[in-house]
């Protein structure tokens, strides 16, 4: 039976070898998969396509193998990898898709999202988002030396993690407000993100009629992938 994967929060790093084996051995697998969806936060850190080594041309390579053998393989931004560019996605065989693309999943249109901008009442972290967003803002720290760039994310996902640890529960988490509102304004029932680390399938009233919302899980350890297929079941397996 077809089937199409989603994953979401990776946060690959060379550090991090259970996650990487577990990703790679998804992509020599993929029997029956049409599609692999990768929902942001692939990467730990990306600051540049130009930044290469070993570790990064290993993922590259795997991820080029498996879209020659057939296997389409859609990527869109997180708040750790909005750098990766086209020419990550012209090496690796993946199709870039913008954040909050509506997909067909064997007829049940669905919302994918990275999930971040759905954290509405984390401010600091909108603000951030939207500054570092900015294409002039992307374009000067392109054109900085890979060691300041390096130094720079460094300092980032320090602020980041010291951000986070001053958040309470709920505004480190989605809005119901802020779903509805995309839901409605994308015209789907069915919405899929990443980025909270809190693996769920939410089931509500959008409409007048059942909506779900799927959150996938971040790799800390294992490898989670929701996978849909063809006969419209959905479930989480854990690589």
């Amino acid at each position: 039976m077809k089937k199409i994967l989603f994953i979401s929060d990776l946060h690959l790093q060379a550090s991090q070898p259970q996650a990487t084996h577990a990703f790679l051995g998804l992509l020599k697998d993929h029997q029956d998969v049409e599609a692999l969806y990768i929902l942001g936060d692939f990467f730990e850190a990306w600051i540049g396509d130009d930044d290469k080594n070993d570790y990064h041309q290993s993922i590259i390579d795997a991820m080029k193998a498996a879209t020659k053998s057939g296997l389409n393989i859609y990527f869109l931004h997180g708040n750790r990898d909005f750098l990766i560019g086209k020419k990550f996605l012209q090496e690796t065989g993946a199709q870039f898709l913008p954040d909050e693309t509506v997909v067909n999943l064997y007829g049940t249109p669905t919302l994918l999202m990275h999930g971040d901008t759905l954290c509405t009442l984390d401010y600091a972290y909108l603000r951030s988002r939207k500054f570092m967003r900015n294409p002039l803002v992307q374009k000067i720290f392109l054109c900085l030396p890979i060691a300041w760039r390096r130094k720079i994310a460094d300092k980032m996902r320090a602020d980041s993690n010291k951000h986070i640890k001053m958040l309470t529960d709920e505004m480190m988490d989605v809005t119901q407000e802020a779903v509805e509102n995309k839901m409605r304004e994308h015209h789907v029932q069915v919405l899929i993100h990443g980025h909270t680390h809190r693996p769920d399938m939410h089931r509500f009233v959008l409409e007048n009629k059942p909506a779900t919302r799927i959150v996938l899980a971040a790799w800390h350890d294992r490898g989670s992938v929701l996978v849909w297929d063809e006969a419209g079941n959905y479930s989480f397996i854990t690589l």
